[in-house]
């Protein structure tokens, strides 16, 4: 039943499976799971005269009158008059010129959206959430409201979905799942809704950390690991080389992954440190001690940039110790190196280390920086290029406990939560354009001290032309109208390796004063000298990663300054800027992002790696995931076996969590 295609529901066939298909329903399973979005009580509909805003409200009428006009933009606004025998109420549609094929005057109506008064038209009007033609069928009823797409319609859903229930529902076993599907897809009052959907989220949940905490068993308990010791000597000799004291964080940071090196098993250990907390020497340290003990050691960093600039640092580092580099990324070198077995001690790189083609000779220690932004195939092919390496996983994203449960359920957890001693909180300033030619000044004075800035300009995430247009005439702007006798680069992710390796040389070498940069620069770029940011259309960014973009300054002693210009018009986005203004701690940080935005855009949905729940949603159910978390370690605790059987039912198996390749230490 699961796996039946939904095309062989009665009622549907190939055409309507395809635009099923478009909001992610392929099976039957799929259908009895497609939760609605919410509700339309249907059971007193108000006569229009009586109506006033609300955030939803349901409306009967009759479409009196019709006008559709296409703005500048190509943007496409559809007004309907309806009507009862008490009044008139507008109903307008945005950016939906397909509805034109499907409205007709005269037609009855039973419309459901959020009511508001409209300044512009001087009227009450509805903005539609969904509407559908008024047979009379379904007043006096809650009828659900589920997501459309075009040649989807509410009635044509909810017809489907009852074929279902009625057909498929029974073959569930459990029947408190059989109830509560019912209940959600047909309720006989609101107040059940909840109730039921808890009880699915808890049962998804648990099977997911079921999944989670077998494999982390598996890992260790059941894997060998390689042994490494880490003596006093050691540990005396990397740390005599270093023109700094580890801070006491990074301290206990070390004694973690030490020990996990002498269990016997592999290591699997998430380090979660704010921007600057510094991680990379941590990084750095294990992979010392992984090549002291005779393996090789890879460090893999998302981008080409910070590769280069992990290879350049530590090669410095190492030198004394004669211990030999490679850096492998996409450019030419990293191609010859694709043919042949890595032999150096420490391997540098982007995702050519991925490669199929390239092998190590003996990976003992395996570096993932700035995790969420590998996918997990990418992930389990580096882990796999070695016998069980240890794993350190690096983020400086901080991600609060919910997410962290679901992303990392598996991995053990270490947190650097202080920064190193001299560094200075960087002060934060939202600035509009009338107060633009204040802050060129404030610039002005700053690079006549010496200074550097970077000035960033958002991802249009339509269009990487529109994005690269957008830096390139602001670099323009500033350098012919605002500082003509300054030196001014531009930086963005179209251009040649070379390039931008000459780009960033020459700014890290005082060339430049100011970089214009797209978000390229968002992770691990280190340059002390710049102590100035001005972040543009500073609306159009996530907070994490505003968060992430301002720490690419105040990485010296001195006092540094972020700038936020832009025009926020809706709450969120004002609530976003407030933020930035009033912390610079990660973790407050990142739980206002979650909240605004939701899981799968705090990373970004293409990149994150995030699991795909039908019904848990993993911010509102963070009390669900930890009771979850907990019935789940209690019965494997109690019962492996029948822990394991549990989770062999789910189609998966313990070394792949949620039936999906979501671990990467599969």
């Amino acid at each position: 039943m699961s796996n039946l295609p939904v095309q062989y529901v009665k009622g549907v066939g190939p055409k309507l499976a395809r635009i099923f298909a478009r909001v992610g329903v392929n099976t039957v399973l799929d259908l009895l799971y497609f939760i609605p979005r919410g509700y339309d009580d249907r059971r007193a509909i108000k006569p229009i005269s009586q109506l006033h805003p609300a955030d939803n409200e349901v409306i009967r009428g009759e479409l009196l009158k019709i006008d559709s006009q296409v703005t500048r933009n190509r943007f496409t606004i559809i007004k309907g008059l309806i009507g009862d025998e008490t009044g008139r109420v507008q109903a307008v549609w945005f950016n939906q010129p397909f509805l034109l094929r499907s409205l007709r005057l005269g037609m009855k109506l039973v419309i459901s959206g959020k009511l508001e008064y409209s300044d512009y038209d001087g009227r009450l009007q509805i903005l539609p959430r969904d509407f559908e033609i008024d047979d009379g069928g379904e007043g006096g009823k809650i009828v659900p409201v589920y997501s459309l797409t075009e040649g989807l319609y509410p009635k044509k859903i909810r017809a489907v979905i009852k074929t279902v229930l009625e057909k498929y529902l029974p073959l569930i076993e459990d029947e408190k799942e059989r109830r509560s599907l019912l209940v959600i897809h047909a309720p006989e009052e609101l107040m059940e809704v909840e109730k039921a959907r808890n009880y699915l989220a808890y049962k998804e949940l648990f099977n997911f950390q079921l999944g989670l905490l077998l494999n982390r068993k598996r890992y260790k308990e059941e894997l060998d690991g390689t042994i490494l010791s880490v003596d006093d000597r050691l540990k005396d000799d990397f740390l005599g080389a270093l023109p700094f004291t580890l801070t006491d964080a990074q301290t206990a940071a070390m004694a973690d992954i030490f020990q996990d090196f002498q269990t016997g098993r592999p290591m699997n250990r998430l380090l979660q440190g704010d921007v600057g907390s510094g991680k990379t020497i941590i990084a750095a340290f294990a992979a010392y001690a992984a090549i002291k003990n005779g393996y090789q050691a890879a460090i893999l960093a998302p981008t080409e940039i910070l590769a280069k600039q992990h290879f350049t640092k530590l090669k410095q580092l190492f030198e004394p110790f004669k211990i030999s580099l490679d850096l492998v990324t996409g450019g030419t070198a990293g191609r010859r190196k694709k043919e042949a077995k890595l032999t150096a001690d420490l391997l540098i790189g982007t995702h050519a280390l991925l490669e199929g083609k390239v092998t190590f000779k003996k990976l003992g220690l395996a570096v993932i920086d700035e995790q969420h932004r590998f996918g997990v195939h990418q992930r389990a092919n580096l882990i796999n290029k070695g016998t069980a390496p240890h794993v350190l996983v690096m983020t400086a994203t901080p991600i609060p406990r919910s997410l962290a449960l679901t992303l990392y359920g598996d991995l053990d957890r270490t947190i650097i939560d202080s920064l190193p001693p001299g560094r200075v909180p960087i002060k934060t300033f939202f600035i509009t354009e009338a107060r633009r030619k204040d802050c060129y000044g404030f610039i002005r004075s700053k690079i006549l001290d010496g200074r550097q800035i970077f000035f960033v300009c958002p991802l249009v995430e339509e269009s990487e032309a529109l994005d690269l247009k957008a830096a390139t005439l602001e670099a323009e702007y500033l350098q012919k109208e605002v500082f003509p006798e300054l030196r001014i680069g531009l930086l963005h992710g179209k251009m040649k390796s070379a390039e931008k390796d000459r780009i960033m040389e020459s700014f890290k070498n005082k060339e430049l004063d100011i970089l214009v940069s797209t978000t390229v620069i968002e992770v691990g770029i280190d340059i002390p000298n710049a102590t100035v940011m001005v972040i543009e259309h500073a609306q159009r960014f996530g907070l994490s990663q505003l968060h992430q973009l301002r720490g690419r300054i105040g990485r010296g002693s001195d006092q540094s300054f972020c700038f936020l210009v832009g025009d926020p018009k809706t709450p969120e986005a004002k609530a976003r800027i407030k933020a930035m203004v009033e912390t610079s701690d990660g973790f407050k940080i990142a739980e206002a992002d979650l909240r605004l935005r939701g899981p799968g855009d705090f990373f970004g949905v293409r990149q994150s790696g995030l699991p795909t729940f039908r019904v848990a949603d993993i911010i509102r159910d963070e009390k669900i995931i930890q009771q979850a978390r907990a019935s789940a370690q209690a019965l494997i605790e109690k019962d492996i076996e029948s822990a394991r059987n549990r989770w062999a039912g789910q189609g998966a198996s313990a070394e792949n969590p949620q039936g999906i390749e979501h671990s990467a230490f599969n």
